[in-house]
């Protein structure tokens, strides 16, 4: 499903000319563009399922380009930014980099810099949503474990056995095998390995699962 819904590029910058050109340039390459004159356009019109970048300018009235960033970041947006600036700024694009943003380019942005630029946060962007769907589905396996198993497979990926697992639960060990073979059925692993792997996907820690 999510991989059927075409990537957006995401144009912010209050110059018109620079819309202008920076839209025209990206729908001749074949790109799907939305071009908004203000952080505050943009925001009303974002949607986080659509896939896709934002090409951003940092002077702006009113919210600029890097309060934008944070704003987004505060509001759970993992979209990835290229930065357009009119001038060199060392401390902003640090900042800027630091914060997460794919590259920060200086107008009048060189076509095939901010082309190759869009294209990498694309394909980070299309990464990040896979491992989101990934984790999503790991934790939809997780949800169908009773109590009981939750706890077996905490103590399985601790590396305990069946018999030091029954003494720690109070329960035969033959009932930790059944549990242990409904754990790895529902979670739908092979060894213990890949169990772990899953579990630290999960986020695993200090004895519990955190989903």
């Amino acid at each position: 499903m999510m991989s059927e819904q075409r990537s957006t590029v995401y144009v912010v910058d209050d110059e018109l000319p620079v819309r202008k050109a920076v839209s025209r340039l990206l729908r001749v390459a074949g790109f799907e563009v939305a071009a908004f004159a203000s952080p505050h356009e943009f925001l009303a019109a974002l949607s986080v399922s659509t896939p896709g970048c934002l090409v951003l300018d940092v002077a702006m009235p009113g919210l600029n380009g890097l309060e934008l960033q944070v704003a987004l970041a505060e509001r759970g947006s993992a979209l990835p930014i290229i930065f357009l600036t009119g001038r060199a700024d060392i401390p902003m694009s640090v900042q800027a980099m630091k914060r997460g943003a794919i590259d920060f380019l200086t107008k009048p942005v060189h076509d095939l810099d901010l082309l190759d630029a869009i294209r990498r946060a694309l394909a980070k962007d299309a990464e990040a949503r896979r491992a989101r769907a990934d984790l999503a589905e790991i934790s939809a396996r997780l949800a169908t474990l009773t109590r009981r198993e939750r706890e077996v497979l905490l103590h399985v990926v601790s590396g305990r056995l069946n018999k030091q697992i029954a003494g720690d639960l109070g329960i035969v060990e033959q009932t930790i095998k059944v549990h242990r073979a409904r754990v790895m059925e529902k979670m739908r692993v092979r060894s213990v390995a890949e169990l772990v792997r899953l579990a630290e996907r999960l986020g695993m820690g200090e004895g519990e699962v955190k989903t």
